[in-house]
């Protein structure tokens, strides 16, 4: 267990849920967030890049922000994205939309403990795993828990939204 360094982790300390906290260093040159952990994280921990989750905000039809959770591997399927979140179509949101609604920074937002907890789909492949990893809350951060605690905990749907 952990101390509450961020909301994301405070939410799985106020829940009881069994985790772990894994840093690394940020390059702040990184644009690649998900890669960047991933390089850094696989080799570590001794887990392969598709147990590693990056946090894509969406912008839904009626212009309502939601959550895709995918392997750092995989891009989202914006249509496959918005038949899981029940409207005609998704777009990514801007990073100020995304920073704003979740309260976190652009390339560590986590799909827990956000400002305004939003509609979230995780990709079912995330359950083929007993732990992945997704941000913890800022850039550096990452939470290692059981796929079907982040489900439980961001009321999620789970749907085949991930390609490649």
């Amino acid at each position: 267990m952990s101390t509450a360094s961020t909301p994301a982790i405070a939410l799985l300390i106020e829940h009881g849920v069994d985790h772990l906290v894994h840093t690394y260093h940020h390059d702040p040159r990184s644009e690649s967030f998900g890669t960047e952990a991933s390089d850094a994280l696989t080799a570590h921990l001794g887990v392969v890049p598709q147990q590693i989750f990056k946090t894509l905000v969406v912008k839904r039809t009626d212009s309502s922000l939601a959550v895709a959770v995918v392997p750092v591997t995989s891009t989202l399927s914006l249509k496959s994205a918005a038949v899981a979140l029940g409207t005609r179509k998704v777009v990514m949101a801007t990073k100020a939309e995304a920073e704003r609604s979740t309260g976190y920074v652009f390339g560590g937002i986590s799909p827990l403990g956000q400002k305004r907890p939003l509609t979230t789909v995780v990709d079912e492949s995330a359950l083929q795993w007993d732990r992945i990893l997704c941000s913890g809350g800022r850039r550096g951060l990452e939470i290692e828990l059981d796929p079907r605690d982040l489900v439980r905990l961001a009321s999620a749907a789970t749907a085949p939204v991930a390609t490649g």
